[in-house]
């Protein structure tokens, strides 16, 4: 069993713990506050250099082509913060590293590729926000399932990133976050309501296009992609693979231009659905039901997957 987040981890958790987006499969969240006192900024030591560029995947993402490339030697961070590895200054470049606990960024424009953290990457704390992009790297451990989502909460880039070993996937709470060509193998833990992309508090400019979630595994679940947060303004879904939950697609209450076209969804591996979805307010199109083999290769077009949630 993993142990509890240390306290500067667990007012960022209990953020993004407690957030779960309302609707009829979830509860509504309770309103949190922190109480964890401030801490002293650290120093970011050093990193090495990157092995070469993953190849790109000639279909749908896989584990064979997302997360840390094959052959890259990664330096272990210490720990330096209850626990947790934080990073404070502006800038920082964290390449080819393995961080064996949560990566909690409290700064702006920070980078991470070619890199392996074991629990998440969360840029919420003590209600401010920070900018992030993670490229190339791998979240979560593939021996154990904690609840908490496994990249978020705002403004961030994620991009051929592998994520495993979390009940939520992604998690979208502001502004400008666009997730592309990443891979999702969800877990679950009873009383989770698993979620490939969850909205929470969700702001203009989402963009999830080109990924592939297999929640197939996971047995507390709502849905690979669950993006029903009337805040959420400006929404793409363009091009990804998914497969399992309850609805497998739904996209609910998001306004100005929300756009869900070229989805693939694994026929019949949903529990009660295919779809719910504000059909007449969603730019619905070129969205069709699959069969895949093992290696998330499509097989056969069943039919197209049509809006008539």
């Amino acid at each position: 069993m993993r142990k509890a987040l240390p306290a500067v981890a667990l007012a960022t958790a209990v953020v993004a713990l407690a957030a779960c987006t309302p609707s009829e499969a979830k509860p509504s969240p309770s309103p949190t506050s922190s109480s964890t006192p401030p801490v002293s900024p650290s120093s970011t030591p050093p990193v090495s250099p990157s092995s070469s560029p993953r190849p790109s995947c000639s279909a749908y993402p896989t584990p064979a082509c997302t997360g840390v490339p094959p052959g890259t030697k990664l330096t272990p961070l210490p720990l330096n913060e209850d626990g947790i590895y934080r990073v404070t200054a502006a800038g920082t470049v964290l390449d080819s590293v393995h961080i064996a606990s949560d990566l909690l960024i409290t700064a702006e424009n920070v980078t991470i590729k070619n890199s392996q953290i074991d629990g998440s990457v969360l840029d919420s704390y003590a209600d401010k926000t920070y900018s992030f992009t993670i490229t190339d790297s791998t979240v979560g451990k593939a021996d154990d399932c904690v609840t908490a989502p496994g990249v978020g909460d705002t403004d961030y880039t994620a991009t051929r990133v592998l994520v495993r070993g979390h009940g939520d996937g992604f998690r979208a709470s502001g502004n400008n976050i666009v997730i592309r060509d990443s891979y999702v193998h969800l877990c679950s833990r009873p009383g989770d309501h698993s979620d490939g992309i969850q909205t929470y508090m969700t702001g203009k400019g989402l963009v999830f296009q080109h990924n592939t979630v297999d929640q197939r595994d996971a047995k507390d679940i709502t849905a690979p992609i669950f993006i029903t947060d009337p805040g959420a303004v400006d929404v793409s879904v363009i091009d990804n693979l998914v497969m399992g939950g309850t609805y497998s697609i739904q996209v609910k209450n998001a306004r100005g231009t929300v756009v869900v076209r070229g989805n693939k969804l694994v026929d019949k591996s949903w529990v009660y659905g295919p779809v719910e979805a504000d059909c007449s307010t969603v730019d619905w199109s070129d969205n069709t039901l699959v069969t895949i083999d093992d290696d998330y290769r499509v097989t056969s077009t069943v039919g197209p997957l049509v809006c008539d949630g």
